[in-house]
């Protein structure tokens, strides 16, 4: 019963900055782990980030540290994804995940799924 909508894709050029938001329903959102995956056409879907219920931890992928930012507004039920010197290679469609098991999170497990949101970084 979990809903999540991610949305803030755009074509951007590299250098560029979008942040993706992830509207999560629930009345217990802040018991959720919220994490991002990206899917690139023709490859698996992977890892960027995720975040605890709390929003004092915080993972990513190697690739993105320093450029991405993944954060929590648990009064808007909403988790974000700052992506910040965009590249090219960032280009993917954008997914959000949660559980109540940051485990499953981070391992790509997670119950709930979005629908996904394109970012694509063209030179």
């Amino acid at each position: 019963q979990v809903h999540l909508v991610e949305s803030g894709g755009g074509l951007v050029r590299p250098g560029d900055s979008l942040r993706l938001s992830c509207a999560v329903s629930g009345r217990t959102f802040d018991s959720y782990a919220v994490g991002w995956f990206r899917q690139a056409p023709g490859k698996e879907r992977e890892f960027v980030a995720a975040i605890s219920g709390s929003g004092t931890v915080r993972n990513y992928k190697e690739s993105v540290k320093g450029r991405f930012t993944i954060s929590r507004d648990n009064a808007k039920n909403t988790v974000y994804l700052e992506m910040d010197s965009l590249k090219p290679e960032d280009t993917a469609i954008y997914y959000c995940a949660a559980d109540r098991s940051a485990i499953s999170v981070l391992s790509g497990s997670g119950t709930y799924w979005g629908q996904g949101t394109q970012v694509t970084v063209f030179s």
